[in-house]
Formats: C-alpha cells, sequence, structure tokens
C-alpha cells in the first residue's frame, strides 16, 4: 500500500487522541462507588466532592491546571460552602483586586512564557502567597514528578521542608510505632494514623512490610479540594495539617487523597478534651492542628507540629512519636532539603552500603538504589521516602507477627486498603 492510499482515509480535522492518564487508570466503578457512598454519608454535595477530587488527583498529575481547575469548580463551590477558599481561589482574591492580571500571567506561566521568578513579580502579592514553588501546570508535570526533589537524588529543594525515610527492612513489624501514636495524640478506637502492612510477595518467601502514614506531600490534592482552607501546607516546614477549628467536615480530602490515611471522627472521640495537653493540641501559630480531632472533623498523621514547635519541649523538637518508639531504628523525620539532616545521612549511608541488587530488589525501577515512594507517578510528590522492596503487583495483604488486637487497636487495614486508596502495591 503507498503512503497515499494508507493516509487518504485519515480526518486532517479529527481531535487528537486524549493522552494515557495515570490518574485514570487507578480508578475504578468499585472506587467511584465506595467513594460516593462515604460522601453521602455526610452533609456536602457527593458529586462535587467525587468530581473535585478525581480533577484534583489529575491536576497534581499535570493533566489539568490550576487555572482550569479553579475555573470548573469557583461557582460550585460557592454554590454549595458560600465561600471557596481553595489556595487558587484564595490567591487570586489577593492579587491585588486584578483576577485577570493574574490569570493572564498564570497562563504564561503555564504556557512557559513566563519564568517563576517574573511570574511571581507580576502576580504581585498573590505570587508571594503561592510562591509557585509546587505550582501544578501541565507543563511542569510532563514526564512525572522531579527526581530531584526526592531526598538524598541530588539537589535539594528550597526551604525546610519535614518527611521521614523508612527502612523497610529493619522494621519487624511489632506495631510499636502505631501505639506511640496512637497514646500520643489520643485517636479513637479504629483512627489509627498510622499501620503496618504485613504481606507476601510472589517472588519472596518472607514476610514483607510496609510502614504508611501520611506521606505530607508536597503537592497535596487533599489541600486543593479542601472549601475552607482547613487541609493546608505550613509555609515554615511543609506539614500538610487540618484545623480542627476550620474543618467543616465535607470529607472531600479523604475522597481526593490516594493514600487512604483520612479518619472522619463521626462520634464524640475516646478521650474527651478536658483530658488534651493543650500544649500537644495548638501548634506554634496558635491553630488546632495536632492531637486527635473533635467530633464531625478530619484526622491524620500530623508528624507532630507541636513539637517541631517546641510547645512539647526543646528535648521534642526534631523528633516525632513513632521515630521515638522504634527500637529497630526503621525511622528517620528530619528536613528532606537539608543535606545534613538525619534522614538524608541515613539514605547516604543506605546507598554505600547498599548498591542496586535485583535480586533483592526486583522491583526497582531506574537506577534507584533500593528507595522509593509511594505512588510518586501521580504527580503528588510525597515527602516519605522507603528503603527496601517496593510491592510488587501481587502483594497481598497476610497477618503480621503482632496481631492489633494484642496492643489493644482495632485492626482495620483491610477497610483502609478497600475504602478510600489506592493501595500503594498491596491488595487486601
Amino acid at each position: 500500500m503507498s503512503t497515499d492510499e494508507s493516509t487518504s482515509n485519515v480526518d486532517a480535522d479529527a481531535e487528537p487522541e486524549p493522552e494515557p492518564s495515570v490518574v485514570d487508570d487507578l480508578h475504578t466503578d468499585e472506587w467511584e462507588s465506595e467513594m460516593q457512598a462515604l460522601l453521602e454519608d455526610g452533609d456536602y454535595d457527593a458529586e462535587l466532592g467525587l468530581e473535585m477530587a478525581k480533577d484534583a488527583q489529575r491536576l497534581v498529575a499535570g493533566e489539568l491546571d490550576e487555572a482550569d481547575f479553579y475555573e470548573r469548580y469557583h461557582e460550585a463551590v460557592i454554590d454549595e460552602f458560600g465561600v471557596d477558599d481553595r489556595p487558587i481561589a484564595e490567591a487570586i482574591e489577593d492579587a491585588d483586586g486584578d483576577r485577570d492580571r493574574f490569570m493572564k500571567s498564570l497562563e504564561e506561566l503555564e504556557n512557559g512564557e513566563l519564568d517563576r521568578r517574573e511570574a511571581m513579580k507580576k502576580m504581585g502579592a498573590a505570587g508571594l502567597f503561592l510562591g509557585l514553588g509546587t505550582w501544578a501546570t501541565k507543563e511542569n508535570a510532563e514526564g512525572g514528578p522531579d527526581a530531584a526533589s526526592v531526598a538524598g537524588d541530588g539537589e535539594q529543594g528550597e526551604g525546610k521542608q519535614y518527611g521521614m525515610v523508612i527502612d523497610l527492612e529493619k522494621c519487624d513489624g511489632c506495631l510499636a510505632c502505631v501505639v506511640a501514636c496512637s497514646q500520643e495524640n489520643n485517636t479513637s478506637a479504629g483512627a489509627n494514623w498510622m499501620y503496618v502492612f504485613t504481606y507476601e510477595d510472589g517472588h519472596q518467601e518472607e514476610e514483607n512490610y510496609l510502614v504508611r502514614t501520611c506521606q505530607h506531600c508536597s503537592d497535596a490534592p487533599c489541600e486543593k479540594v479542601c472549601p475552607t482552607t482547613a487541609r493546608h501546607k505550613r509555609t515554615e516546614d511543609g506539614l500538610v495539617l487540618t484545623d480542627y477549628d476550620v474543618c467543616i467536615g465535607c470529607r472531600y480530602c479523604q475522597v481526593a487523597c490516594p493514600y487512604g490515611v483520612n479518619y472522619f471522627q463521626w462520634g464524640e472521640p475516646d478521650t474527651p478534651e478536658s483530658e488534651l495537653d493543650y500544649d500537644h493540641v495548638y501548634d506554634g501559630r496558635d491553630r488546632r492542628v495536632d492531637s486527635r480531632p473533635p467530633k464531625g472533623v478530619m484526622g491524620k498523621c500530623t508528624m507532630c507540629p507541636s513539637r517541631q514547635d517546641g510547645k512539647m519541649g526543646e528535648d521534642k523538637v526534631g523528633t516525632t512519636a513513632c521515630e521515638d518508639a522504634c527500637s529497630m531504628d526503621a525511622i528517620h523525620f528530619g528536613d528532606m532539603n537539608d543535606d545534613e539532616s538525619d534522614p538524608n545521612q541515613y539514605l547516604e549511608q543506605v546507598r554505600e552500603e547498599n548498591p542496586n541488587d535485583r535480586e533483592d530488589y526486583p522491583n526497582r525501577a531506574g537506577d534507584t538504589v533500593s528507595t522509593f515512594r509511594l505512588l510518586e507517578e501521580l504527580g503528588t510528590d510525597p515527602n516519605v521516602v522507603f528503603v527496601g522492596n517496593e510491592p510488587g503487583p501481587n502483594a497481598k495483604q497476610v497477618e503480621g507477627p503482632v496481631k492489633y488486637e494484642e496492643i489493644g487497636e482495632v485492626d482495620r487495614r483491610k477497610e483502609v486498603l478497600d475504602d478510600g486508596t489506592f493501595a500503594g502495591g498491596v491488595s487486601p
């Protein structure tokens, strides 16, 4: 067949095929049904929450830009909540009253016609508010997350960014971290902020562990869907927190998060407010973001901000409850943007001592050395780096060496994987 014959039936004006969506590939009818049911248990528009959550995930994956995301939902958010206090909306309101100028600058930034420094100048106060450090656009997300932003992978980001390195090769499944987190934060039964998943993988005979907590993403979809700024990222250290006094319990953040780490406090907490330590409730900004949430509010791992702000004593700064409890030295907390921090120094040691051995780490991708981040292909830029073998596609959850009931906890791991998460490689 000649070239002319082979192309003669092609419509030159036809719409190009859409790019494959890593987010849509992970969504299933079952997941959507579960998320719809979850939102319908609340008091707010379930359909709006589900669509915003899916688009927030597309946003951080680089399949949608901030301007489109804002325009698509602004009126609906106003109609449902009376306000639109999402970060993008707040930035537009703060753009010296010139919304058109802000949107034009944003479009120029997204189209590559304007660099970030110039964009910040043109956007005025809004540019300073946003920082544009993790600004999600189709252009800057092309090709996936920036490898340089991974701890120990080269050039570090700007400013402080708290996170963790968790060595799964050292974890023995003792659940001490789970107990410590629950006790320090007074979480209610079944609302664990940290879980240890025990799983079997097809190519390995021994038990494997996956310690999962909030990833404190640099580009967090949960923050992007919050209509009230309750879910927010602290500018001073990158921790993603929930302001309990501002949260209205719409649960949109729970659906937008791909990691299944958010918990809604349905009833009165097991620990009454009168028994909470004031210094472990309010952070250095006097915002109520730590310890367990009140009724009707979202809760999740906080990485202990009241510790980091010195409110629990100077000796607690730079530590977390889970790290303190780990006798296996598997958890390392600190500034992921500081080469000299504990997590980065630990990674340096690991990479010197452990070359990329495919026999030991068959699921390694590229030339990384026995480290991975959960679901990094989604573009969330998580700030938890794992040492060890990443769960493969056939990983299945099994009973661990220590049962949750034995430590006085409720085992909701299967429910966590079934309800509200893409599982990160481990199946129930």
